[in-house]
């Protein structure tokens, strides 16, 4: 533990945030599959029936192959494979990691908030970052809906208004913010260590 103190904790998301951009690996898979390469980002974006979809997926309520189906039709695709393929670009954003263990060394309180359906994403050294875990498809409920916030701030011990939540997605963050949460939307590495620092009260230099 280091001589850094602070009263704040972190609260971070997985994909596009401890990895590199989930919208660039849905686009390689479009590109895989003959399709436009903003597809996928825009049946998620815009078409009721593919974001129902992705819902219950996130919390459980609907299979994977159930979701394979049902979103390949919308997309004009084969359905198999189509859940791993879609992830199958995502890398580890080895500075965001970093940043997360030297906040945690300093000791401030961590945790991961993820809407995902599986385990296999969460390698032993990413779930070694966090003092919690919670997974929308193992809790029921996705962010941003506000209750899934409630729930990290309450297993870790602290208020929401004492939480600092890193998310890539504009909705997200809101629905942190909504709970009193101070929310950074994750766009650059540097510019989010930058402002971590700020916030929390702490050096990651670890992460430079």
């Amino acid at each position: 533990m280091s001589s850094d103190s602070t009263d704040k904790a972190l609260l971070v998301d997985f994909g596009g945030v401890l990895t590199t951009d989930v919208w660039s690996s849905f686009a390689a898979f479009c590109e895989q599959r003959g399709l436009e390469p903003d597809a996928v980002k825009g049946l998620f974006r815009a078409h009721p029936e593919a974001l129902e979809a992705l819902r219950g997926l996130e919390t459980g309520a609907v299979e994977p192959p159930d979701f394979e189906r049902r979103f390949a039709h919308l997309l004009g695709t084969e359905p198999d494979g189509l859940v791993d393929g879609l992830f199958a670009g995502l890398r580890p954003d080895d500075s965001m990691v970093a940043a997360v263990r030297a906040a945690r060394e300093a000791g401030v309180p961590t945790g991961l908030i993820s809407n995902s359906w599986v385990m296999e994403h969460y390698t032993d050294q990413i779930r070694e970052l966090f003092d919690v875990v919670v997974i929308s498809a193992e809790v029921g409920l996705h962010k941003p809906q506000p209750e899934i916030f409630r729930l990290a701030a309450q297993r870790l011990g602290v208020d929401p208004r004492a939480c600092v939540f890193v998310d890539d997605l504009r909705e997200n963050c809101a629905g942190a913010e909504a709970v009193g949460m101070t929310a950074v939307l994750h766009r650059d590495p540097v510019q989010t260590i930058a402002k971590l620092e700020e916030l929390l009260g702490v050096g990651l230099g670890a992460a430079r």
